[in-house]
């Protein structure tokens, strides 16, 4: 079986064909999280996750259940226990994490739609490392009500498709009756000024510049705060969420999940509380520049895909953070970028990922800013 998937099913009939990540409840399937300590205790469960009731109304054939970094809690993507799902642009590259079996099966076209989760860049993230898009929606939005828990605060649900249109189909599976809204004019953004290899700068600037929005500069302020005090939070919930498998069987975990569940455990009552002081100015910050802004963009990632050997970088490399502090929606869109000497050799051409975000609630507005630029940057391609 291909470490894409830990449970693969032979699904028949009409409709997209959806994969589900191995966080998510299917009635009558177990679900491991992709741990092994989980697996081998799991009972098939009772009945679906809420997020599941589209799909299943529209008689979307589940072709199965997605591979993942053990308990959601990384962004390498890499599995000991089921097997790493392959990057189809190089094996030799990190797919990222955590969904990263479901960025893998739309990738490679074993499914049109993906069902990932977002805490912390789970799904942006092996969007970028493998050159799909992905959509984290606005925490709340998507009912989490059956999906295994990281951290409360931060978890959402939504859908990963090699193009903007497989994500909005994905959003009317997840949310029937959603529709995209009509662009009435150019749009204003505003580009946070994160550092970045040029690799990645030129090519955020590119897909920009194809585009008919206004763009501006802006100072990333609060941002890079932001990122860190959305580390301490994200660890320490975690550590709430998985203190019964931490507790029982630690040396049993993959070594980076022990090791940030230990981080976690060790948070204080103090720094939560400067987190959550953090959150509220955070959120301030966001809403003045959301009366400014249409969209804010910047990078998904600093770097171009790492190789499966330095895949770690990718924790400090991910510009995903801070969406999840407040809750707002952000895409995750592939565009080109060209390796370091790569001169004209077709094959080491990757992807960067432009990231763009809005205010609360506004998905429809997104995808279709999206579904624009994803054509303006085909265009000037």
């Amino acid at each position: 079986m291909s470490a894409t998937f830990i449970t693969s099913f032979s699904a028949r009939g009409p409709g997209l064909r959806v994969a589900v990540k191995d966080l998510i409840d299917m009635a009558g399937v177990p679900t491991t999280s992709g741990s092994r300590v989980l697996a081998e205790a799991a009972a098939p469960a009772e009945r679906d996750a809420a997020c599941l009731a589209g799909l299943r109304a529209a008689g979307a054939p589940i072709v199965g259940k997605t591979n993942l970094h053990e308990l959601a809690l990384g962004v390498t993507g890499i599995n000991p226990w089921f097997g790493t799902p392959v990057n189809p642009l190089d094996a030799s590259l990190a797919p990222g994490g955590s969904s990263s079996g479901s960025a893998v099966a739309v990738a490679t076209g074993e499914a049109r739609v993906a069902y990932g989760t977002d805490t912390g860049g789970s799904i942006r993230i092996p969007a970028a490392c493998c050159g799909v898009c992905g959509l984290k929606t606005t925490w709340g939005r998507i009912p989490v009500a059956g999906v295994r828990p990281l951290a409360r605060s931060l978890d959402t649900v939504g859908p990963m498709a090699a193009d903007v249109a497989g994500l909005i189909a994905g959003m009317q599976l997840l949310e029937p009756g959603f529709a995209v809204a009509a662009e009435a004019r150019p749009l204003r953004v505003g580009r946070l000024r994160v550092p970045a290899v040029p690799e990645v700068d030129d090519a955020v600037t590119a897909a920009l510049r194809a585009t008919s929005w206004e763009v501006s500069d802006v100072d990333p302020g609060e941002w890079l705060e932001a990122t860190r005090w959305t580390g301490t939070l994200l660890v320490a919930e975690a550590y709430q969420s998985c203190r019964d498998v931490f507790d029982r069987y630690s040396e049993r975990l993959s070594a980076d999940v022990t090791r940030r569940l230990d981080a976690g455990r060790q948070v204080t009552p103090d720094a939560l509380t400067a987190a959550s002081a953090a959150r509220a100015r955070w959120r301030a910050e966001l809403t003045e520049l959301f009366e400014r802004y249409d969209l804010l963009a910047c990078p998904v990632l600093s770097i171009l895909p790492p190789p499966l050997d330095r895949a770690d970088e990718l924790l400090e490399a991910r510009y995903t953070l801070p969406v999840n502090f407040a809750g707002v929606p952000a895409l995750a869109l592939p565009v080109s970028a060209r390796a370091p000497g790569a001169g004209r050799h077709p094959r080491l051409v990757l992807p960067a990922s432009l990231q763009l975000v809005s205010e609360w609630g506004s998905e429809e507005r997104l995808l279709a800013a999206g579904a624009t630029a994803e054509v303006a940057i085909g265009a000037a391609a």
